[in-house]
């Protein structure tokens, strides 16, 4: 190194900006780099999934929440873009990209969590399922404000600066680079606050719902907590002051796995699964969601239906002859019909039917004379005036 040689592992071409890239002295940013990467194509892989998934789900009110779920892959995506920008050498481009983007990225994130919590709470208190464009129109305000937060910021320390500065967008002290981040940590603190209502939700599935937001909520939590005392007091106090820069970019590698192990993967499991609950009404109605599938089914049922049953039974069926010609087996009127199907006759009819019948089997005897023999018919005659 000094005498100029490139370190080992990097080309005699590589400028000496990106020497943490390739050299294999410096561990940390090769492993930073690689899972940087593996980040990068997770996050893809996931958005090209969650887009073709939207032809098979079932879901109407998860479909809603589809363009929250794809902003945070894109702003998960950009966290670990944003991560090479740490582990190259300081210029005025890249320190002017972290100070920029590091809040831009993780508000953006945080926005879209904190809509979908929201969400969750209005469809538990109000019972009905939220317009999908406000709460994207929601996130993208909050998200707005932290943009126009860090381009004040930014223009302050960078434009209006000392003359005597060299490259002002690098010379800003830790402190400062953190207490330009309030924004960010007060919607992370938005974010846990509006997902414990969901997490008493009387629908199991967005009980799981909340819970991954309030999982990722606190891991996000940790990890700010931990870098920033590293950054402010840890390697100051160890006396190592060239880990700010590896502090920085682990910490975006880590919070954006976070992000997208703890409710990127979780939210796109579910997304073509239907699991409605009874108990509440689905995107304004009294009855769930069915599938495609099922309403053909019940379609063609009813039209077979109505084809053979178009009129009603009690009307049109014939009373059943009286008296048979023959004996009939008694299920022999059984013709497959359901149940509710088969004509079932009226009290009165069934009193016509049985007076009918017992009148046909009635025999009304009539008076007749005796039979008499014909010997003793004449004497047997009283009329008879013949003498013997």
């Amino acid at each position: 190194m000094e005498s100029g040689a490139p370190p080992r592992g990097c080309g005699s071409t590589v400028n000496s900006v990106y020497y943490n890239l390739c050299d294999l002295a410096t561990v940390w940013g090769i492993v930073v780099e690689a899972i940087a990467a593996a980040g990068v194509m997770a996050s893809l892989i996931l958005f090209i999934v969650l887009m073709a998934s939207q032809r098979f789900a079932t879901d109407k009110k998860r479909k809603a929440m589809v363009v929250l779920q794809a902003g945070v892959l894109i702003f998960t995506l950009g966290l670990f873009g944003l991560t090479f920008a740490f582990i190259v050498g300081r210029n005025s481009t890249s320190c002017s990209a972290r100070r920029f983007l590091f809040g831009v990225l993780f508000a953006g994130c945080l926005a879209c969590l904190l809509m979908h919590a929201v969400w969750l709470a209005l469809l538990e208190r109000r019972g009905c399922n939220p317009r999908g464009w406000m709460l994207c129109l929601g996130a993208l305000a909050v998200w707005l404000v932290e943009i126009i937060v860090n381009t004040e910021w930014l223009v302050i320390t960078v434009v209006v600066s000392p003359a005597d500065v060299s490259d002002p967008s690098c010379s800003i002290r830790n402190q400062d680079f953190v207490m330009a981040l309030i924004y960010v940590l007060a919607l992370l603190l938005a974010v846990l606050v509006m997902a414990l209502p969901s997490l008493t939700h009387k629908c199991k599935q967005w009980r799981r719902d909340g819970g991954f937001i309030m999982l990722t909520g606190i891991f996000t939590a940790v990890v700010w907590v931990a870098w920033i005392y590293m950054y402010t007091t840890g390697n100051q106090a160890v006396g190592d002051p060239s880990w700010d820069d590896p502090t920085l970019a682990v910490a975006l590698v880590t919070n954006a796995w976070v992000f997208l192990g703890f409710y990127s993967i979780p939210e796109l499991t579910r997304l073509s699964k239907e699991d409605p609950d009874p108990e509440l009404p689905h995107d304004g109605q009294h009855y769930p969601a069915r599938s495609l599938v099922y309403d053909n089914i019940l379609k063609r049922a009813e039209s077979t239906h109505h084809n053979v049953y178009m009129e009603n039974k009690a009307f049109t069926v014939d009373e059943p002859p009286a008296v048979p010609a023959k004996p009939v087996s008694p299920y022999g009127s059984y013709n497959g019909q359901l149940r509710s199907c088969v004509y079932q006759p009226t009290e009165l009819a069934l009193i016509a039917k049985g007076m009918t019948k017992k009148d046909q089997e009635t025999i009304i005897p009539r008076a007749t004379l005796p039979s008499m023999p014909s010997g003793s018919s004449s004497s047997a005659d009283p009329f008879n005036t013949d003498d013997n």
